[in-house]
């Protein structure tokens, strides 16, 4: 028999155990390569919960609790792995986007006096790293972690040389951790062989009244910029860094999504909406630890996302490319306005305008960047 020491001490580490975040897993089907593909479930014990596939890093499941408890999914994304397939290389919902998040002008870009030719996917430009990006790929699995802190899990891929054009072998890794605190944690690691540019960031698209629910024009957004980067009528930056005073651009108090959607103000019609990128109120050099940045709120639901970032830009897209022809996991067809999504990054064809943060890692070098959700109510 046990010391009663013993015991008692067993039985703490059992109740422990017992509230800690899990993670599990669960086979979610087979490319049309025949690669297999799996779903991890990430779960603390305050009621929220992440689903992340393999296939992409896509979040394919976020649920939330509401003001009085009842949780709800407030990511879009699709019903299984083949929707996925033939849908996500134009929408992204969920995925992690590299090797370059946003456009790169004319699909080319100048480093250490080489140009480098990138296929274009958006003409004239290549957006998101190019046709069949990180989006795209099977990630491999390098842990998973569970405790009395969190639980998470770290995800791998090699892009190898020449990929879409890009120099360098470059390796990237990618831990998400869900928090007790209610915090979704995405850190982004990348090393290279070579000299080349990196940019990376995850797509989720939400809706904080729940996936499905319709429209988010009566949620509020606030972002922390007093300035933002103009863009031509192609979406590529001008290189101009502008004040948001006086603009539709200007969220630096929480303001209804649909109060300015249908503004006049030319920076709103070349995008249909929301598609730019703010540049973060950041004071000196880049801090190691992430910044608030950002807040989304209902008040229908009382569910904010509080949205912190090491990354010197965040892009808010209003989902103006949903037409209808996409339909959810929930059965709905998306339309504009059925999500947001915040993408922290560095900004648009920084490699074309050296004004611009650099985006540029050298072998040696580590790109280390972190983004923070952080849910609540109120």
């Amino acid at each position: 028999m046990k010391p009663l020491k013993t015991l008692l001490l067993c039985a703490a580490i059992s109740s422990v155990d017992a509230q800690a975040a899990s993670i599990g897993s669960a086979p979610y089907g087979t490319t049309q390569q025949g690669q297999a593909v799996v779903q991890y479930t990430l779960a603390n014990t305050r009621g929220v919960t992440m689903n992340c596939i393999t296939y992409g890093g896509i979040v394919t499941r976020l649920e939330v609790p509401d003001r009085y408890g009842h949780r709800a999914d407030i990511v879009l994304g699709f019903a299984s792995l083949n929707d996925y397939e033939r849908n996500n290389g134009k929408i992204h919902f969920g995925a992690l986007i590299g090797r370059y998040a946003n456009r790169i002008a004319g699909g080319q870009f100048v480093l250490q006096g080489q140009t480098y030719h990138l296929p274009v996917n958006e003409p004239p430009n290549t957006l998101h790293g190019g046709p069949h990006g990180f989006d795209e790929k099977i990630w491999s699995v390098v842990k998973t972690f569970q405790g009395a802190k969190g639980a998470g899990l770290q995800l791998r891929y090699v892009s190898p040389d020449g990929e879409n054009g890009f120099p360098g072998t470059l390796t990237v890794d990618v831990t998400y951790t869900l928090t007790e605190d209610n915090e979704v944690r995405i850190d982004y690691r990348a090393k290279t062989d070579k000299p080349t540019v990196v940019n990376l960031t995850n797509h989720s698209y939400f809706n904080l009244a729940g996936e499905g629910s319709g429209s988010v024009e009566n949620q509020l957004i606030m972002i922390a910029a007093s300035s933002y980067t103009p863009t031509r009528a192609d979406s590529i930056p001008t290189g101009e860094i502008a004040s948001v005073e006086g603009t539709p651009l200007d969220l630096r108090a929480l303001t209804l999504i649909g109060a300015r959607l249908r503004s006049s103000f030319p920076q709103m019609r070349y995008a249909r909406g929301y598609d730019h990128n703010w540049k973060l109120n950041k004071n000196g050099p880049r801090n190691d630890e992430p910044a608030f940045a950002a807040r989304a709120y209902d008040p229908a639901s009382g569910r904010v996302l509080d949205f912190y970032t090491t990354q010197p830009g965040l892009q808010f897209y209003m989902s103006n490319g949903l037409d209808g022809s996409a339909v959810g996991k929930s059965g709905s067809a998306y339309r504009q306005t059925d999500g947001f999504a915040l993408e922290a990054e560095h900004f648009p064809d920084a490699p074309n305008h050296p004004a611009f943060p650099s985006t540029e890692l050298k072998p040696g070098e580590e790109y280390h960047e972190v983004t923070v959700w952080k849910f609540g109510v109120r």
